[in-house]
């Protein structure tokens, strides 16, 4: 089985080095048949933006995956397992995995799938982000009102693609470089 900590200690610094950063790490996949391959997903963003475009996602990608093959070339095997490696954005309803995730969205509704219950026997939970106080995070959950627990308690969490989320999202500036063709140009080719 993979080392999570160990690979995050690896990929952390490339992603830092590249301006990005790291959101999250994680392996997933079966190969208990031997037909499924694992899939070592590296989410990663911009800090003014929260997101990635395509390019970022294919260098960030090349130098992880170079940084890789030459621990594997040096005798440190990190997964053994035939595996992918997916590097992306987190996407508008994106994963909430560092405190200050949840301090930037507040006012937005998101599920948190909690590792101890609250309330009795409830480990999922989905309302508006509230506040921090410390490591404790209140939602304001529509059935039962405000629901606070750790972050520490939290197995995890991602922000719920509404309207008001879609209309707080940074748009991402592209330099559109295309080539335009005139008028004039294109009635000479006519």
């Amino acid at each position: 089985m993979a080392n999570i900590a160990r690979i995050t200690e690896i990929v952390e610094p490339e992603v830092k080095a590249l301006g990005f950063e790291l959101v999250r790490v994680i392996l997933f996949g079966k190969s208990e048949v031997g037909d499924e391959e694992h899939t070592l997903q590296i989410m990663a963003e911009r800090p003014d933006t929260g997101q990635l475009v395509i390019e970022d996602c294919v260098v960030l990608s090349h130098r992880i995956s170079d940084k890789i093959d030459a621990l594997e070339e040096a005798g440190e095997t990190l997964i053994e397992e035939a595996y992918r490696l997916e590097v992306s954005s987190p996407g508008i309803d994106r994963p909430l995995t560092r405190l200050k995730d949840f301090a930037q969205w507040v006012g937005h509704e998101a599920k948190v799938t909690l590792t101890v219950p609250v309330d009795g026997n409830r480990k999922t939970i989905q309302g508006d982000l509230v506040g921090l106080d410390g490591d404790v995070i209140t939602l304001d959950e529509k059935k039962s009102g405000r629901v606070t627990f750790p972050f520490g308690n939290i197995h995890s969490a991602k922000l719920v693609f509404t309207d008001r989320l879609l209309a707080a999202t940074k748009p991402i500036e592209i330099d559109d470089s295309f080539d335009e063709i005139d008028e004039d140009t294109q009635a000479q080719e006519d």
